[in-house]
């Protein structure tokens, strides 16, 4: 009963700012949204995802209707958790909350900076296909919605999986290895080429495709009795496959952090939620962090190291707060720098 309670609670109170981020309230398009609406809105939400810190500390015990040394003893078993037991429940109960808040945290940061590199992803689709202000809106609005569906599916298969075969965890460890570097090997694209794209290419061959509006803002038109698709909605369709690729990505960076399914998922929604806001606020000058490609990649190869040498880490007395302080070293460096070494500022030296 107290776990759906604090789902009920969570759900109510994350739909009513969803509803409120996406401007289901408000009739105002993509251009009335200010830079300090962006800003105020990007701020609440990434502040509501670091009180969820708190709520997860005080909270988290009764979700996972932990009550006694046995319960926690088959928390750590099953999630692979280092807890304190040799000292009484109370402290054991206190190291379990501490844990879980610590481990909330990190995949919280994670996430939300792998939201912010998806960003630039987005933004390059919505300039190669010239989507005006209100596609954007409208298209991110959906994107949203569909991206917590998508994140969904994706945890709870991940959990499933982890739970019944150990050895995938050595898996996700290879796979973000891999994809870490293959980030620092990727450069940085211009464009797209829309025509090829293999959405628009498969979409006019099973539908009628309706041709390229620049005001067009609905998904679906009628010409001539028939429906056809528009341009924006192949647009949208191509936001979400790109969120299943990041995905791929990022919920098993998330496991690598923490196995807890509800610690999980809490962190990849507070992270996707901020999103629209977060694209508007940034905007075009999103290239001026260059280096947080580089510095994401350097956290998906230490995370998947992380997972592929967690035994010895342990023994090492690697825990939870060293990994969060590496997770938010690598960050700030990586801001840092593009801060204090513009992009302009290099490509006029090597000119």
């Amino acid at each position: 009963m107290t776990q759906l309670i604090f789902l009920g609670a969570f759900f109510v109170v994350l739909m009513l700012g969803m509803l409120w981020d996406l401007g289901v309230f408000s009739k105002t398009t993509q251009e009335e949204v200010t830079a300090k609406q962006a800003l105020k809105h990007t701020a609440g939400w990434f502040s509501v995802g670091l009180l969820m810190t708190l709520v997860i500390y005080y909270f988290h015990a009764n979700l996972q209707n932990i009550r006694g040394m046995d319960d926690l003893l088959t928390y750590q078993l099953e999630y692979k958790v280092q807890l304190d037991l040799s000292a009484g429940v109370d402290h054991a109960l206190q190291d379990f909350s501490k844990t879980a808040a610590i481990s909330y945290l990190s995949g919280f940061l994670l996430e939300y900076a792998l939201s912010i590199d998806n960003l630039f992803v987005i933004l390059l689709i919505f300039q190669s296909f010239k989507m005006n202000g209100e596609n954007q809106k409208r298209i991110l609005i959906w994107g949203v919605i569909g991206a917590v569906v998508l994140r969904f599916l994706f945890i709870y298969l991940g959990s499933e999986i982890v739970s019944k075969f150990e050895w995938v965890m050595y898996l996700f460890g290879a796979f973000l290895v891999y994809s870490g570097f293959k980030m620092l090997g990727t450069g940085d694209d211009e464009s797209i080429e829309t025509d090829n794209h293999i959405v628009v290419r498969y979409a006019k061959k099973w539908f009628r495709v309706a041709e390229n509006n620049p005001s067009e803002t609905r998904f679906f038109i009628r010409q001539g009795g028939h429906l056809y698709l528009t341009i924006p909605f192949l647009v949208l369709i191509i936001v979400d496959i790109t969120d299943v690729v990041f995905a791929v990505d990022s919920v098993p960076a998330v496991f690598g952090v923490t196995r807890d399914p509800y610690l999980v998922f809490f962190s990849n929604i507070f992270a996707v939620m901020g999103l629209r806001s977060l694209y508007f606020l940034l905007g075009a000058g999103m290239d001026k962090f260059y280096s947080l490609k580089y510095g994401l990649s350097m956290i998906l190869v230490y995370i998947g190291l992380k997972m592929l040498l967690e035994k010895y880490a342990h023994q090492y007395g690697f825990n939870e707060i060293h990994n969060l302080l590496v997770i938010i070293g690598i960050l700030a460096l990586s801001i840092f720098w593009s801060i204090w070494f513009p992009k302009d500022n290099i490509e006029e030296q090597t000119s």
